[in-house]
């Protein structure tokens, strides 16, 4: 959504009330009296609909998984232990984009260690997961990158279906709920690949 300059004539008063707002709310005078004007016309913004989407998938992950607060709008941090020697959590991170011509957003996952045989544990699990989605026609293979026990997945946008911020927020809570699933059961099967394989595919479905 392009922007420009405009000329506004308001009273003393409402410029401190709204200052006082944009504090409160952490944004600026102009975002604010920006979101404020596209409420009453009815027009939804790139950061309304991004919040309505987070908002939505908060519910779906709360008193599962540990939400982190993101100091970038568009942003959600999920933390999710695994039963693993070590005890390590992994992270998911949904990043909206502001302008999704063609991809929503990306979901970033990620362990914080430096244990060589959990990242190579983990980029098995990842390989396997993105096998199966782009085996089912779910996503192609440049909707995935995987690298040092990290895994990016984009979200498409599906073509003429027109789908609420309340259904995708809904859709991405309940992809991250099933891949954890998979995860944790394909490290409950470990140190046997084959089987862990098996149980991460148990998992798997539209």
């Amino acid at each position: 959504m392009k922007k420009a300059v405009y000329s506004l004539v308001l009273s003393e008063d409402v410029v401190e009330a709204v200052d006082r707002m944009a504090y409160a709310r952490g944004t600026s005078r102009s975002n604010l009296i920006n979101q404020l004007l596209a409420e009453a016309v009815g027009y939804v913004t790139p950061e309304r609909r991004m919040a309505e989407i987070l908002n939505t998938l908060s519910q779906q992950m709360n008193g599962l998984f540990q939400l982190q607060e993101q100091a970038a709008d568009g942003m959600l941090t999920i933390r999710s232990p695994l039963r693993y020697r070590y005890k390590p959590t992994i992270r998911y991170r949904v990043e909206l984009y502001r302008q999704p011509e063609q991809a929503l957003g990306v979901l970033h996952a990620s362990f914080r260690t430096q244990n060589k045989t959990l990242i190579a544990d983990a980029e098995a699990f990842f390989r396997t997961w993105a096998a199966l989605e782009v085996q089912s026609g779910q996503c192609s293979e440049s909707d995935y990158s995987i690298a040092e026990g990290a895994w990016n997945r984009l979200f498409r946008i599906p073509a003429n279906k027109r789908i609420s911020s309340d259904e995708l927020g809904a859709a991405i809570g309940q992809y991250i709920k099933r891949v954890d699933a998979a995860l944790k059961a394909y490290f409950a099967a470990l140190p046997d690949h084959e089987a862990a394989k098996e149980a991460a595919s148990s998992y798997f479905g539209p």
